[in-house]
Parts: C-alpha cells; sequence; structure tokens
C-alpha cells in the first residue's frame, strides 16, 4: 500500500485547480472534466462495479461538466438529493423549488458517495446484475429504478458515452491494463492507514478478521462507508465475528474464479460459507444450484460455483394401471 500523496489530497488539489478556473471566469470544458476524473472513476469501477463510463456520464450531466451552482456551491456532482442524508445540505430549484440536496467537502467525497448510493439503495441492485461491458444497460436501467425524472435521461448518458468514448476507461479496468494507475489495493485508494494485510480472491480484496473485530471497528480503522461491510458480507447488524474469518472489502461477484468449478459440501458447511471461501455472491451461489434461499446443502453434494447446474429430467415409470391398459389393448387388437 504505497502512495505519497493520497486520492483524497489529490483530489483536493483538483478541486482548488477547478475551483480557480470558475473565480477566473472559465467554464470548465467536458474534454477537461473527464481527463481531471477519469482515474477516479475508474478505481471506483475496479471497487466497487459501477462501469467508468457510467460514472463519468452522469457526472458530465449531472454537474455540468463542473459548472453547475450545486457541483460549485455544494460539490455534488451527481444531482444526489438529502432523502436519509445526515450531513451538509445545500438547497436548490429542480424539480420543485428549494429542494434538499447533500453537500460534501469535495469532490471526492461526491464520487464516493455516488457508489455508495448505487451499491447500497435496494432499486439499483438490479444494475449490478447488468454486464460491466453493457453501458447502454446500464443508462437504461438507472432510468429505470427512477435515478432520475427526464424521460431521455438513458439517451443522454450513452450520447455523453459514445461521443466522448468514455467506453475506453471500463476497458482499460476490465483488461486490467490501467497504464500506470495502481487498483491493487483499495485501503491505499481511500487513504487509509493500517497494518492488516490485504489479501486477493476472486479478484477481491479482502482481510482476516482478529480477536477482537467488529463490523463497526472494522468500519472505523479502514475508512469504510457504514453498510459496506454488511452488505459485501451478508452480515446482519450486531453480527460478532469469529477470528480469521474472510470480510470483503468490495463486492463479491456473480462466480468463482476459474478453475473452481463445484465445491464438493464438507460436513456443517453452509451456503453462506461457500459464498464467502470463493468470492461469489450468496444469491447467485443459490440461483446456479436451483435453492431457495435460506435453504442449505446436504453433505457430500456438488455445489456449482460457475454455471447453473442442470435440473435432473424426472422419468415418471408406468403405473401398474398402464401395464394393464397396454395387455388389454393387445389382446384386443389379436
Amino acid at each position: 500500500m504505497k502512495s505519497s500523496l493520497t486520492i483524497k489530497t489529490a483530489h483536493l488539489i483538483l478541486l482548488l485547480a477547478l475551483s480557480g478556473l470558475m473565480l477566473n471566469g472559465q467554464k470548465i470544458t467536458r474534454e477537461k472534466y473527464i481527463a481531471d476524473f477519469s482515474e477516479l472513476a475508474m478505481r471506483e469501477m475496479h471497487r466497487v462495479g459501477i462501469p467508468a463510463s457510467i460514472t463519468l456520464a452522469q457526472g458530465c450531466l449531472e454537474s455540468n461538466n463542473g459548472n453547475s451552482t450545486l457541483a460549485n456551491r455544494g460539490n455534488n456532482h451527481f444531482g444526489i438529493k438529502c432523502h436519509d442524508w445526515t450531513g451538509k445540505k445545500i438547497y436548490h430549484d429542480d424539480d420543485k423549488r428549494h429542494e434538499c440536496f447533500r453537500s460534501y467537502p469535495s469532490a471526492y467525497d461526491s464520487y464516493m458517495d455516488h457508489s455508495q448510493f448505487l451499491t447500497t439503495k435496494s432499486r439499483y441492485a438490479s444494475l449490478f446484475e447488468i454486464s460491466p461491458h453493457d453501458y447502454r444497460g446500464w443508462a437504461k436501467g438507472l432510468k429505470a429504478a427512477g435515478y432520475a425524472t427526464a424521460n431521455n435521461y438513458a439517451t443522454l448518458l450513452i450520447r455523453i458515452i459514445e461521443e466522448n468514448q468514455l467506453y475506453q476507461y471500463d476497458l482499460m479496468v476490465l483488461n486490467g491494463s490501467l497504464d500506470g494507475i495502481d487498483t491493487t489495493s483499495y485501503l491505499a485508494g481511500q487513504g487509509a492507514t493500517t497494518k492488516r494485510k490485504v489479501l486477493l480472491n476472486n479478484r477481491i480484496e479482502y482481510i482476516l478478521s482478529e480477536p477482537g473485530d467488529t463490523p463497526e471497528s472494522l468500519r472505523a480503522e479502514l475508512g469504510l462507508y457504514k453498510n459496506e461491510i454488511y452488505k459485501y458480507n451478508n452480515l446482519y447488524k450486531g453480527a460478532k465475528l469469529e477470528t480469521g474469518s474472510i470480510i470483503y472489502l468490495q463486492p463479491k461477484r456473480k462466480k468463482a474464479a476459474p478453475g473452481n468449478e463445484i465445491h464438493r459440501v464438507e460436513f456443517g458447511q453452509t451456503m453462506y460459507d461457500i459464498s464467502q471461501i470463493y468470492g461469489v455472491k450468496l444469491k447467485h451461489l443459490y440461483r446456479k444450484n436451483h435453492l431457495m434461499e435460506g435453504e442449505q446443502p446436504l453433505e457430500a453434494t456438488d455445489i456449482y460455483l460457475r454455471r447453473k447446474k442442470r435440473e435432473p429430467v424426472l422419468k415418471l415409470e408406468p403405473s401398474q394401471e398402464q401395464y394393464e391398459e397396454e395387455e388389454m389393448q393387445f389382446r384386443f387388437e389379436h
């Protein structure tokens, strides 16, 4: 976890530079905005799975390339309203007069909250079923989930992505060719300092819990948002952590890493245990194996980790009545 200049510091400098442009009466161009925030969007794609193209297009559209009143007065680049917000607020006319919007210390915090907003609100859960390659699907999904009221919201996002070739940033993350952008450590990206060893499983960063750890103590130590540990690890509020538990710092994936096709269930193992071992989302394990949510596997059965298990075709043996009927027909015909 090396970084002589944390991402927060870098983006504070960026914020000051952008503010300087506005004070001089110069509007930020779309090209400038994309250049300034593309790295942050790619880091967030690597961390939580939102396509960088979508994040950048929303930033461009919602903040008018960083020139809007909300962006300048409240560092709000995504038009997120207050809702259950407990932080600072800013009021602005939108669908209605004098509406409440979230206000942030910096543009960096706005980008972080955008990720938090989409990954923790249930109405956006279906977005993460869409391929990260499919920016069109994501744009339409955002509109369908009610992110914005404009009827042409998806069309506007797609136009910004295609006119500015923002899909190239998605490909850089997906291909692992980020040319000097260090995405190897989530904690380094957060500017967090910890002596814990960050491990990697199924391309997901995780740590092992130590004696005395709780979800809340880890959240405070690692600088995470309040729901991240719970959501990424299927934990309930007040959950106790056994020493040596796998604690993921990023969302688990739809399927296991190549080479992990099937898991043979050991005595006492649950679907949750298997989900944590392979870094596969619990709901996808249930779907792949035709199990009801909450149902547990039997010992020595196979759990499919990468593809859907074929359902057995039941072949019904003819009943005694069917045999008797066929025999009677045979005799009648002769």
